[in-house]
């Protein structure tokens, strides 16, 4: 499993994030509404959180302890996912069929059927 994935998993509850950024829930709350963490949810509706939304979460409580404002911190957030996306946007047809083999070697070492697996599977 590469280190993205594992770092993308949502694994936290929201009392664990809370202990590992000071922040306090209604905080963490707040910075959900204004879309810089998207925590998954589960059946119940309780946030869980990946080793990635601690990391912006923390990103975000340097900057305001820097004395910047909440709008220009969206605004740094929205360039950085923008910058992101551009990036994904840019890779090669080969590069893209090395990364889906390597998720389907990954999904076969496992004995599971790998996410992308299933929408490919309506093209063949």
């Amino acid at each position: 499993m590469s280190r993205e994935i594992r770092r993308s998993m949502p694994l936290l509850s929201m009392n664990i994030v809370m202990q590992l950024t000071e922040l306090s829930a209604r905080q963490i709350r707040y910075y959900e509404e204004h879309q810089l963490v998207e925590p998954h949810r589960t059946e119940g509706n309780r946030r869980m959180f990946s080793l990635n939304d601690v990391d912006i979460l923390l990103e975000v409580k340097d900057y305001l302890e820097q004395g910047m404002k909440m709008a220009k911190i969206k605004q740094l957030f929205a360039k950085k996912n923008a910058a992101t996306s551009k990036k994904a946007q840019d890779l090669s047809d080969s590069e893209l069929r090395r990364v889906m083999r390597e998720e389907m070697r990954q999904a076969q070492r496992l004995k599971k059927s790998s996410i992308r697996q299933g929408d490919l599977s309506r093209f063949y």
